[in-house]
């Protein structure tokens, strides 16, 4: 048995996850978005002009609130669009120009970043992964585009834990 490229390999790992998620997003309905599962939530709100404001602090809370789906949904999409702009070298979204599109097109979002993330990384190459990476780490950490892909997997992999936990317990 051959060893696979690294890049085969992150490419193999992020499908892997990719599957697991889909099992929840279609089952996702869109009532599961909102819903909160406990008194101290980070959720998306109405901003009153059609769209969503996510609920947000620049230090993280004493306790953590727990996310909803919504929150989970939209912050997923914020790093995984701003980890896409970084690998093709474009200047990377802020986190008040990602507007969730709210409970009944957010499936469909998230598949197209995850179109777009794929995209990016089916135009890589093998010698590309060791070529310096400042995301989501500082610049000086070090760091390559090998590393920015397999963060972007384990991050992936929490996210599709806790929204399928949490539609599995709304369920419930």
């Amino acid at each position: 048995m051959t060893t696979p490229a690294r890049l085969d390999l992150l490419r193999w790992q992020t499908d892997l996850a990719w599957s697991l998620f889909t099992y929840h997003l279609d089952r996702l309905a869109p009532a599961d978005h909102l819903w909160e599962p406990a008194p101290t939530c980070w959720t998306l709100h109405p901003d009153g002009a059609g769209g969503w404001t996510p609920d947000w602090a620049d230090t993280e809370p004493d306790p953590v609130p727990v996310p909803t789906v919504a929150w989970l949904t939209w912050h997923l999409g914020w790093w995984l669009g701003t980890a896409t702009d970084h690998l093709r070298a474009h200047t990377p979204r802020a986190r008040e120009d990602v507007h969730w599109p709210g409970p009944d097109d957010a499936v469909a979002w998230l598949r197209g970043l995850h179109e777009e993330w794929t995209s990016a990384v089916a135009a890589l190459t093998e010698a590309d992964l060791d070529h310096p990476s400042a995301h989501p780490w500082p610049a000086d950490a070090g760091l390559t585009v090998a590393h920015q892909l397999a963060w972007v997997n384990a991050e992936l992999m929490k996210n599709v834990a806790e929204i399928g936990q949490l539609r599995l317990i709304r369920a419930a």
